[in-house]
């Protein structure tokens, strides 16, 4: 099973863009997550991990439209890793969670209950998507 849940602050405003005949949205951003803990002195460590979330269809949208840098959030998706060059021609390695859902959470700016992301519709996704 490939599940990725994680509960974070977003790091950038997303970045909403379109496949190349314009009918699939895409929302890419990141998210911070932090642990925190005691080590053995007792003195409190802290370490933060990025991640970076891919979203697709109505989804996207959404994610376009509501979410701003700061704002807290749980996704839940799978992970996937994606092979590229660089101008060099080095190969690089870049892993994603593919979002399937999102909920908003807590903040001045929600109003009401969260609600679960993927009860939007959106556009059929094209059969040659990275998932």
């Amino acid at each position: 099973m490939n599940k990725a849940m994680i509960i974070g602050n977003i790091g950038n405003d997303p970045e909403l863009r379109f496949t190349k005949n314009g009918s699939v949205p895409m929302a890419t951003f990141t998210v911070a997550t932090t642990e925190r803990w005691k080590d053995e002195d007792g003195n409190r460590q802290e370490h933060t991990e990025w991640h970076n979330v891919v979203a697709w269809g109505g989804l996207a949208v959404v994610c376009g439209e509501h979410l701003h840098k700061g704002d807290k959030i749980h996704v839940e998706g799978k992970l996937s890793t994606r092979k590229r060059q660089d101008r060099d021609g080095s190969i690089r390695y870049t892993t994603e969670i593919i979002a399937r859902e999102m909920e908003m959470l807590g903040g001045k700016k929600d109003i009401g209950s969260p609600a679960p992301a993927e009860a939007i519709d959106g556009p059929p996704l094209p059969e040659d998507m990275p998932f």
